[in-house]
Parts: structure tokens; sequence; C-alpha cells
């Protein structure tokens, strides 16, 4: 196993590693809108957050030698499922080749976060 770590994305917030590479997919830890550089939550929107997660999705991605066309399946929360639709917009902009697809409502998220998002991939 191959643990996947740029610092074109966030640190984890906790022990655990950014990816990792397993029999040719590359499983990605969940995804919130933290800024790399920062460490600090971007946005306030659904789409302004979405957005950040999508960039920091693709380079860990990008890391472990994939990319979001490459995806096979993501696992989507949303603090607020009145956010769907806007989500679903900046998610299809980054996940064109439409992967598998799980998409929950749930109560909070670390930091305050209002959406979260985690891969697998092919490498």
């Amino acid at each position: 196993m191959q643990k996947i770590y740029t610092n074109q994305a966030p640190e984890a917030v906790g022990p655990y590693s950014q990816a990792v590479v397993k029999g040719g997919l590359v499983y990605t830890s969940g995804q919130i809108a933290l800024d790399p550089k920062t460490g600090e939550l971007v946005g306030k929107t659904i789409e302004e957050q979405a957005e950040q997660v999508m960039k920091n999705l693709a380079a860990v991605l990008e890391a472990a030698g994939s990319s979001p066309e490459k995806a096979v399946k993501t696992l989507c929360f949303l603090t607020d499922m009145g956010d769907f639709a806007a989500f679903n917009a900046v998610y299809a902009r980054y996940f064109t080749e439409k992967p598998a697809r799980s998409c929950v409502g749930i109560q909070s998220l670390p930091k305050g976060a209002i959406c979260e998002v985690e891969v697998i991939a092919e490498v």
C-alpha cells in the first residue's frame, strides 16, 4: 500500500492519509473546503465550498497518478440536501465521466464545512 501526500491539498485533520493506492486504485480520504496553504475553510456558499473540495480532490488524485476523469465511485456528504442541485452543478464540471456515486445528508462536518467528497479512482 502506497500512502499519498501532496502540499497542493490540505493536511489531514486527523490520523489518516490524504489517500492510499492499492491494487491499481486510489482511495482518497474525504476532502472538505480547506485552503491547502492556510488550513482555513474557504467560502460560505455550497458553490464556493464545493469548488475548493474539487480542487483539493484533483490535487490528491494527481499526486497519486490519477484524475477526476478516472474516478469509478464518489461519496458525497451535504449538511443541507437543499444544496443538492447547486452542488451537482460544480461536481459535474469535475467528474465528467459520471462515476458511480452516493450522496447523503448529514448533520455536521469537521470545521463547519457544508460538503465533503471522497473518491475511488483508477491509477
